[in-house]
Formats: C-alpha cells, sequence, structure tokens
C-alpha cells in the first residue's frame, strides 16, 4: 500500500525530518549568538537572552537529534562504530566526525563565555576541585580564535543536514548543490524563530532590547534569502535532465506533496511571517508567538517535504 508517507522508493522517514530540523535549530543559534557578540559585544555577555538560550537549546538540540538518529537505524547500538571508525568516502561517517568537534568546541567556547557562572559552579559542588577554572582563565585569551572556529563548525553543521540528503544521488531531486544552502539559512530562520520566543516568553523576556532588534534585523532578509534560495532549487530541477524534470512535477505538480509546500512551506513559513511584519506585528509578545511559531512551522514542513517528495522520483 502507497501513500504520501510510504511508498517503494521511501530510505529515510519522519525521524530524520526531525532530526535535521533540530541539528538546523543549534547551528542558527550558534551563528546567530557569534554574529550578536561580533557586531554587539556588549550586548553578547552571559546574561543576554540568546546566549542563554544557546546554552540551553544549542547542546540539548544537538543530543536530542543524535538519539533520534541512533534510535532510527536498523542496529543502533552499533552506532558507536561510527564514532571511532572513521571514512572519508561517508558523509554519515563525515558527519559524525562533525558532530564530535562541535560539541566539543561548543562546550569550551560556552564554557569561556560562561566562566563566571561555572567558577560558582565550581565552588558549591567542587569546592577542593579548581582545576576547571584555572583551565578556563588560561583559555580566555584564544576566546576570539576559539569563537570563528565555532562559527566555521556551527556553518558547516547547518550545511552538512543538506549534504546528508544530496548524498542520496539516486534520488534527483535531493542530487541538488543548492540543497546544503538552504538548509543553512532555514536553520538561521529557525535560530531566530527560537530565540525571539524566549525573549518574549521566557523568565525576564525583554521586547525592546537591542540583541531583540539585532534578531528582527536578520529576521526578514533571512526569509527572502529563503524564498530566493527554493525559487533556484526548483529553477534548477526545471532545467535540468529528464529526472530532476520528473522530480519537479511530483513535488509540485499536484497532490498530497504539492498542497503541503504550498500552504505549509510558503503560506505558513514565509508569506504568514513577511505579511504580519510588513503590517507592523511583531512587538508584542502574541506577535512573536504567532510570527516565529509559523516560521519554525515553516522550517519544519520544509525538512518533511525535501525528504519526503525528494524520494518520490527515482533516477
Amino acid at each position: 500500500m502507497t501513500s504520501a508517507f510510504h511508498f517503494d522508493s521511501l530510505v529515510w522517514d519522519w525521524p530524520i525530518a526531525i532530526y535535521l530540523f533540530l541539528i538546523g535549530i543549534s547551528a542558527g543559534l550558534v551563528t546567530l549568538a557569534i554574529l550578536l557578540r561580533r557586531y554587539h559585544p556588549e550586548e553578547g555577555a552571559s546574561n543576554s537572552r540568546v546566549m542563554l538560550t544557546t546554552l540551553f537549546i544549542a547542546p540539548t538540540s544537538v543530543m536530542l537529534g543524535l538519539v533520534i538518529l541512533i534510535f532510527h537505524l536498523t542496529r543502533p547500538w552499533t552506532f558507536w562504530k561510527l564514532m571511532f571508525h572513521y571514512s572519508v568516502t561517508s558523509v554519515m561517517s563525515m558527519g559524525v566526525m562533525l558532530f564530535q568537534v562541535y560539541m566539543v568546541v561548543l562546550v569550551v567556547w560556552l564554557a569561556l563565555i560562561f566562566r563566571d557562572e561555572v567558577a560558582a559552579l565550581q565552588q558549591r559542588w567542587l569546592p577542593k576541585f579548581a582545576a576547571i577554572p584555572r583551565l578556563l582563565q588560561r583559555l580566555l585569551p584564544l576566546l576570539r580564535p576559539i569563537e570563528t572556529v565555532m562559527l566555521v563548525l556551527a556553518v558547516l553543521l547547518g550545511a552538512y543536514t543538506g549534504f546528508l540528503l544530496s548524498a542520496l544521488k539516486s534520488y534527483p531531486m535531493l542530487n541538488n548543490p543548492l540543497l546544503p544552502v538552504l538548509f543553512l539559512f532555514s536553520g538561521i530562520s529557525s535560530g531566530i524563530a527560537v530565540a525571539l520566543l524566549v525573549a518574549a516568553f521566557g523568565p525576564k523576556g525583554h521586547l525592546h532590547s537591542r540583541e531583540v532588534h539585532f534578531l528582527h534585523r536578520l529576521e526578514t532578509p533571512v526569509v527572502w534569502l529563503e524564498i530566493f534560495l527554493l525559487a533556484a532549487f526548483f529553477i534548477g530541477l526545471w532545467l535540468g535532465d529528464d529526472g530532476k524534470l520528473r522530480a519537479l512535477s511530483a513535488a509540485l505538480g499536484g497532490g498530497f506533496w504539492s498542497w503541503w509546500f504550498w500552504l505549509g512551506v510558503v503560506g505558513c513559513g514565509l508569506i504568514m511571517p513577511l505579511l504580519l511584519k510588513a503590517l507592523g506585528w511583531g512587538k508584542a509578545h502574541f506577535h512573536i508567538l504567532l510570527i516565529s511559531g509559523a516560521s519554525l512551522c515553516g522550517v519544519l514542513l520544509l525538512r518533511y517535504f525535501i525528504l519526503y517528495a525528494g524520494q518520490m522520483t527515482v533516477a
């Protein structure tokens, strides 16, 4: 029996879409946090809402995504082999290596920014173990280069989610060089949405701070860039070979996934946020909830659309 979610050529299903969504949030938040610290250093301290959001959500979303991926595998208990046996010809193996480096640098970077809080925790729970605060103090002069490395890793991780799908070369729609860039910027869009939601509804949320203004300034250009990348993505299919034309027809030529794209990805995720922003919305809690919620929903629906519609057509 075939349906929109179950068909013969399907290899990866909905848990992979959730995994891609969570990884994109982490990469997007880290990218935003570093850009905030570069362009508004006084707003990127440890008490920043963006930094606090990044502290709690960026590592958590990666770990949750990896748990989903591991248990979605046919033999999840053999996943540990990928963590120690690398292969330069395997996209999955290279991704595991990227995750490992990303998490190590992320922990060090966050520990340096929140060094006072780390020292306070050490004094409270491990008063005789002062090695960590001393180590962080020695690493402090390297904060800037570590932050640069962290930014590169975040961009690579955001793009990797697209590379992972584009490696499925037998699927014309997925084998597209624009997919990593599209996933990178849609991940940044989801990071903006999460940061704004925390700013609006988190403890001591403040909707008129400079960091929230910084997020609002990025919000609309990133959405327009997503629209441009989506248009370029489908134009590339339209100008491609017979396999790509069949993939384009299957994805947008009518049916369940065509409606999913136009109503969910475009209508909810792109047009609604742009329209509400053009009407002057975005300055109240309900506005933030509606715009950011629609943006997050659109990014998640995009992951589902690319994953499922991309596997409907085989070369």
